[in-house]
């Protein structure tokens, strides 16, 4: 099973998430760090993903090849990450055929209505228990 991880400026939200996958899952699952930038790459490459890819390009081209894609809400919106998340990339994000599993986080002016705000780490563990969860499914 291929997971990519999109996350763009420093990284940080995506470090998260990698470090929750290698507690739960270690080697099982093949991770992949995709950064909008290589600040952001770099930083999830620090907590063990098994791949990194930087830039548009980069990205465009994995999203197709995972088949699961972890990020915020923002990385199906064009122009979010202070403009780091290109249109193109919003695009083939959202037309992947990866199932998608994102967080409520969003620095854009964008509310979803019927969400209730968590800390980062609890909205973290319940995407790793619907990932566990999925991944049984399919087994």
């Amino acid at each position: 099973m291929k997971i990519g991880i999109v996350d763009g400026q420093g990284g940080g939200i995506g470090s998260a998430v990698i470090r929750r996958l290698k507690e739960e899952f270690g080697e099982k699952v093949e991770i992949w760090a995709l950064g909008t930038n290589a600040i952001a790459t770099a930083a999830m490459m620090k907590t063990r993903a098994n791949r990194g890819a930087t830039g548009e390009n980069a990205i465009i081209q994995s999203v197709a090849k995972v088949d699961i894609i972890l990020g915020t809400i923002s990385i199906v919106m064009a122009h979010a990450m202070m403009g780091e998340l290109t249109p193109p990339m919003a695009a083939a994000i959202a037309a992947s055929p990866a199932r998608k599993l994102l967080l409520p986080l969003s620095q854009e002016n964008v509310e979803i209505i019927g969400v209730y705000k968590e800390p980062l780490p609890h909205l973290i563990d319940l995407m790793i228990k619907k990932l566990e969860k999925e991944l049984i499914e399919d087994v």
